[in-house]
């Protein structure tokens, strides 16, 4: 068996001469001697026993390490801890021989644990001597080696070098030095009789022994607190050395020290050559401080030993507070900085450099961001000699990066505003402890309503919720009105909270700094408040906060604003803001569904407001969008709470009514219609309204809402079709009559693109002349299927599906070219009339497309005239207008048709660039029969005398209206009492016959 202990002889302590390095410290590198040190202080294993053997103390350590009680091993002999066959061994006599010489012993030893294992301890047992220079006991300082057995060469090096200086002394809880092994006695130049009985402040710089600083250093190590480091002591000389060195308590059962025993050595020459290290440096610090980054160099135990003014600017710490120190030891106040730091040292031993970015606190507690990039410095051999740290100031940039990382993510899965402003406060309150952050939103109204406050007491968020904004309404309030922060320092004194000091105080609030949240455009549309439980100004770091937090909150309240205009565009009337189509079927389908599930009825109301196009056309669409307003105000006041009203499109509204007595349906659809008829003025104009009102009945006429709109649709044309302001319901004799009107539209289309329509000419005749003065163009409609299709039918259902247009378009075309190829053929008409819509004259290429069809056949302007409704010449629109005005420039003459029956203007008619008046056939049918319409044709037909305007009478049937008509100076009169509209072949032979009459009348007369 290997001999259990090994020990080198007596330690001759030899102090290091100045400016010498010993020999032996040269062979053992001062990197391995501090390690094995720092390996021993913070696992030092401490046993005391007598000469006789007799266990007097143990620390936890070294309990710990073999696994007994104190009371177990208090009092029994210290070879109860070795292997038998070595107790009996020359080997354990020869452990004591030496111990009793006063010898040190360091050496690789085995002990037994309690259940019988083997442990390898590296060792040191330092005998204490009496005055009589006779051994009295032993002090044993051991750390568990076991997993490092197979270096047992290289640590027994280590020990022989820790040999030559590690001084051991035992002191009482009081401090009186009870023992000292000769190496301490020959550190402190003191004989055993001079300093054993004496205080341990003897060894210390009196202001320091007098202090409270050494005061609790006792006080800490009494209670059972472990102390390692380097500690300024005096010699008996006088001379200040350096001790490295370990305070270890040994405790009673009641965890207090019965003694303090202290192993350390003498590291002056270190601290002197650390000193001449720091003066090398001292050249390159000039260049580094002139950086803004901070700049720490570090020593091969991580030590700092050099440091530029850029750390003490942008962390505070002083020199005397950095030099010497372990990074670890400035921020121990934040676990995670620590943890970094440990792995970057384990990274730096291995050759690597390392990165972080972290978050940590200056010397005055404020918060910085910090990136920070060490390389280390390697010898020869690749070990670590020193460290560079260059540490980056990106507090700016980070606290922008992080506050909008949570809440731009929060943005990106559509969270709500509220939950984006907590998450924003939240990372404000994680960074800053010390702030109680708080976001309010502006109204248009101008009262604050909290948006988030996460640590804000609720009853407090409750009670600021809704007041309105002021110069006197605390920071927040303030803000809000001025539109300038309000930092408030002390609550109870700030005359801004001076209404409102009770309620914060109260909830613990002492400060108050809020900044206002502006939009874009400038507008205050929130505050954001940062609150603190002590009186105080905001700090660099919370403006820092503040900056990067307004921009999230504009950025996330003004979207939340555009996404509500976006929401009220998307499913509201942005004219009159009742529910548009798709918000209306959603809310009706929901209405139908609870009605499903109720067995009860729903009724749909489809309301169309009677001549709306009229007004429009009249009197402006400034007039008609109010006459929509109007229409939506009455129908809201007629609905009732569970009730829908919305609007669909141009002059349709919708009315949904739920939760009905089906008995007094009619009675209520009766009292809309009754309301939506009662005279109003609009943009000062009289009004009489009134609305076409269809309506369908789930579940009779429907299950689901398009079906319901569609045949209330259709009652609702049926009742305009009787009258206008009526209303009806749904029936299945209505259905069939709107699918044949579909099937209308669908064959009109096919005959526009098929050619299938043709004109027909109705002869207009000169009065007092008897002559031709032209001929009116009338679209004729033949289906094969249909059969001859009326223009009352065919042309409300080309307006209505915006094929008029098209259709005005080729009845010009197929004019022209008819008139072109009469005149070519001798057939003399003098000219051709044609009717076309408002959609016509909305078309600015409507001038362009008259031009081309005249160049291609060959006539003159005034060859067309042009026939168009009152209410077209007296449109506001800019295009119409701009139209009419071009058309009338080419010198086409313009006819205004059905004149008298619209809201007529003789003021404005003298303004018109028309050349004729239509007198319309309702009036010419009646003329002969009543006094009254005979006055008003004649009216009439004095205007056009007095204006020069050639008035042509419509719809002329027989003698008595044409000799009236004639007696009253009329100009051209057109009507079956001289022919029926005819195709052009028929108007060629009409128009040979007519001639050969006039002929024949003019032969007779000569």
């Amino acid at each position: 068996m290997e001999s259990q202990e090994s020990f080198t002889g007596e330690f001759d302590h030899q102090r290091d001469p100045p400016g010498e390095v010993p020999q032996d410290d040269q062979n053992l590198c001062g990197q391995e001697r501090d390690a094995l040190l720092g390996a021993l202080w913070r696992s030092m294993a401490i046993l005391e026993f007598a000469a006789d053997g007799t266990i007097l103390q143990a620390n936890d350590n070294f309990l710990g390490m073999l696994g007994y009680r104190r009371e177990e091993l208090i009092g029994q002999h210290h070879s109860m801890l070795c292997e038998p066959l070595y107790v009996q061994s020359a080997d354990y006599q020869q452990f004591w021989q030496h111990l009793r010489q006063g010898e040190i012993i360091t050496g690789t030893l085995q002990r037994c644990r309690i259940d019988g294992t083997i442990v390898w301890l590296e060792a040191l047992c330092s005998p204490i001597l009496d005055e009589r220079g006779e051994l009295s006991k032993v002090i044993s300082a051991a750390a568990d080696i076991s997993s490092h057995i197979d270096d047992s060469h290289h640590s027994n090096s280590v020990l022989s070098a820790l040999n030559r200086s590690l001084g051991v002394v035992e002191l009482s809880p009081d401090g009186l030095i009870l023992a000292a092994n000769r190496n301490y006695l020959k550190t402190m130049e003191y004989l055993a009789e001079d300093l054993v009985g004496k205080s341990h402040s003897l060894l210390c710089d009196p202001e320091y022994a007098n202090g409270e600083e050494y005061a609790a250093f006792w006080r800490d190590v009494c209670n059972g607190r472990f102390f390692s480091g380097r500690f300024p002591r005096r010699t008996r000389s006088g001379r200040t050395i350096w001790w490295e060195a370990t305070y270890s308590p040994l405790l009673d059962p009641h965890g207090k020290a019965e003694r303090v025993i202290c192993i350390g050595n003498d590291v002056t020459y270190r601290v002197t050559r650390e000193k001449s290290d720091r003066e090398h440096l001292h050249l390159l610090s000039l260049g580094i401080n002139e950086t803004d980054n901070a700049v720490l160099i570090t020593d091969a135990q991580n030590r700092i030993v050099f440091h530029n003014t850029g750390f003490t600017r942008m962390l505070g710490f002083q020199s005397q507070q950095v030099i010497g120190k372990q990074p670890r030891e400035l921020f121990a106040h934040h676990p995670t900085f620590v943890k970094s730091i440990e792995r970057c040292h384990g990274e730096l031993l291995q050759g690597h450099s390392f990165h972080t970015e972290e978050l940590i606190h200056d010397f005055h507690e404020q918060p910085v961001w910090i990136s920070a990039v060490v390389n280390p410095i390697l010898d020869a051999d690749g070990r670590l000699i020193n460290a560079v740290c260059v540490m980056t100031d990106i507090t700016n940039t980070k606290v922008h990066e992080v506050l909008q990382y949570r809440v731009l993510n929060a943005m990106a899965r559509d969270s709500s505003l509220s939950e984006q402003m907590n998450l924003l406060c939240e990372e404000v309150e994680r960074v800053a402890p010390e702030v109680i952050a708080s976001i309010l939103r502006v109204d248009e109204q101008g009262r604050l309503h909290t948006l988030a406050g996460p640590s804000l007491p609720e009853a407090y968020s409750r009670a600021i919720d809704g007041l309105s904004i002021g110069p006197l309404v605390g920071s927040c309030g303030s803000a809000a009105f001025t539109g300038q922060a309000i930092i408030s320092e002390d609550i109870a004194s700030d005359p801004h909270w001076a209404d409102y000091k009770e309620l914060a105080l109260t909830h613990g609030l002492r400060a108050c700094w809020s900044t206002p949240i502006k939009s874009a455009d400038g507008k205050v549309i929130g505050t954001f408040g940062f609150y603190f439980r002590q009186p105080r100004q905001p700090s660099g770091f919370h403006h820092l906060l503040v900056d990067a937090g307004l921009h999230l909150c504009a950025l996330a309240i003004e979207r939340e604003a555009s996404r509500a205009r976006i929401h009220q565009l998307a499913f509201y009337d942005s004219l009159t803001g009742l529910p548009n189509r798709s918000l209306l079927l959603v809310q009706a389908g929901q209405a139908i569904a609870a009605a499903e599930r109720n067995h009860s009825t729903v009724a749909v109301m489809f309301i169309d407001l009677d001549r709306f196009k009229q007004v429009n056309d009249s009197l402006g669409h400034q007039a008609g969008d109010e006459l929509l307003r109007t229409v939506a105000t009455r129908l809201q006041s007629q609905a009732r709470r569970s009730d829908i009203v919305g609007r669909l499109s141009g002059d349709e509204f919708v009315v949904v009514l739920t939760q009905y007595d089906t008995l007094h349906l009619t009675e209520v659809v009766k009292r809309i219609q009754e309301r939506l008829a009662m005279p109003c003025h609009i943009n000062g104009t009289p009004l009489n309204p009134s609305a076409s009102i269809g309506v369908a009945i789930f579940p009779d006429n429907g299950n689901d809402i398009e079906t319901l709109l569609h045949r209330a649709d259709i009652a609702m044309y049926q009742a305009k079709a009787v009258n206008r302001g009526r209303f009806s319901f749904f029936s299945e004799e209505m259905n069939s009559m709107a699918q044949e009107r579909l099937a209308l539209e669908g064959a009109l289309r096919d005959a526009l693109r098929g050619g299938l329509f043709e004109l027909h000419y109705q002869p207009q005749i000169r009065l007092r002349e008897h002559t031709l003065h032209g001929v009116e163009a009338l679209a004729r409609w033949h289906d094969a299927q249909l059969g001859q299709i009326s223009p009352g039918r065919f042309i409300p259902i080309a307006e209505e599906c915006g094929l008029i247009g098209e259709l005005g378009k080729w009845a010009l075309e197929e004019a022209c070219f008819q008139l072109a190829d009469w005149r070519r053929r001798g057939i003399q008409v003098p000219c051709i009339s044609v009717n076309l819509s408002a959609t016509n004259f909305h078309d600015l290429d409507l001038p362009q497309f008259v031009t081309g069809l005249l160049r291609r056949y060959s006539l003159v302007p005034t060859d067309l005239t042009l026939e168009i409704t009152e209410t077209v010449l007296m449109d506001t629109n800019p295009s119409t207008n701009q139209t009419i005005a071009a058309v009338h420039a080419l010198g086409i003459p313009l006819a205004m048709d059905d004149f008298g029956t619209g809201y007529s203007s003789l003021g404005y008619l003298r303004k018109l660039p028309v050349s004729e008046l239509k007198l319309d056939q309702s009036f010419v049918r009646d003329m002969a029969k009543d006094d009254a319409v005979s006055a008003l044709t004649n009216a009439v037909i004095r205007i056009g005398e007095s204006l020069k305007l050639t008035v042509v009478a419509e719809g002329v049937e027989d003698a008595d209206q044409y000799q009236l008509l004639l007696s009253q100076g009329c100009d051209v009169a057109q009507g079956y009492y001289f022919s029926r509209p005819m195709a052009a072949d028929e108007l060629e032979r009409w128009v040979r016959d007519f001639r050969a009459n006039l002929n024949q009348e003019a032969g007779q007369a000569t």
